[in-house]
């Protein structure tokens, strides 16, 4: 069962790879798993920078642009949000862990009509602002924050540094944030994932071209040609770019696995 699963995700992603390095004659004329006549990738990367005056390079700027500042933020929030609902006594507690817990059911799909209707009132569609501000909010990620905040940070730690004279968020950035640092990147990493594959949401609020991320941008060299006499097919540089695309989450997963690893077994420990 483990080598079936393993097959199912690893034959698409071999399929990628070998389709991105043939031209696009090969590409419509040859087999999906065999190799082209002609080892391309090069070619095709090369190609993909150039084609229509490089707007791949900007699309890639816009995406890291949403994904650095949105993650950030995101994490940061979800941290700040998450030790306040585990270490912190309010009135309307309750309220709020029910409405967060109700939050994380709703499909941001369903959100985005409503977001697009409120942001054109406020004239801030079609500019980062209507991606970026979306992805602040991260309930999933508040919820692993509490849950691991609860376990992870001594009380009477806390405690100690109040009494010393720092205030609250002193205490959470000096005291509680670093201890935080595995479900933090546990919850960087699905952040990162999440706004770097999002599509539906800069599809509805995005129409200029310049502020494209790759997903949209990509779908649309996609269509290029799928009309008669609308453009020449280009697969072959929308596989290529795909291919690129992923390179970063790899690395991203690779090079963190053992601190959202260990964010995950924790928070699952105490759920």
């Amino acid at each position: 069962m483990a080598g079936l699963s393993a097959l199912y995700c690893l034959l698409p992603l071999v399929w990628l790879v070998i389709n991105a390095s043939k031209s696009q004659a090969d590409f419509v004329s040859t087999f999906g798993l065999a190799p082209g006549h002609k080892f391309a990738l090069w070619d095709n990367i090369v190609e993909v920078f150039r084609y229509q005056d490089g707007i791949f390079s900007r699309w890639l700027l816009n995406t890291v642009l949403y994904v650095v500042v949105g993650a950030v933020v995101s994490t940061f929030l979800a941290a700040l949000g998450g030790y306040a609902l585990a270490k912190l006594h309010f009135n309307g507690k309750r309220v709020v862990l029910f409405v967060i817990l109700g939050s994380i059911a709703v499909p941001g799909i369903a959100l985005a009509i409503p977001q697009f209707l409120l942001f054109a009132h406020l004239g801030i569609t079609n500019t980062p602002w209507a991606v970026l501000i979306p992805s602040f909010i991260n309930p999933f990620g508040l919820y692993l924050m509490w849950v691991y905040t609860a376990e992870a940070v001594p009380t009477e730690l806390l405690e100690a540094a109040k009494v010393d004279g720092a205030g609250e968020f002193r205490t959470f950035i000096q005291i509680a944030l670093p201890m935080l640092a595995p479900a933090s990147v546990t919850v960087l990493l699905f952040s990162f994932v999440s706004i770097w594959n999002n599509y539906f949401l800069p599809l509805v609020m995005l129409k200029d071209p310049n502020w494209y991320p790759l997903t949209i941008g990509l779908n649309g060299w996609n269509k290029l040609g799928s009309t008669a006499g609308s453009g020449a097919l280009v697969q072959n540089l929308v596989l290529t770019a795909s291919l690129l695309t992923i390179i970063p989450l790899i690395i991203a997963f690779l090079s963190l696995q053992r601190y959202w690893q260990s964010g995950v077994s924790l928070g699952a420990v105490k759920g």
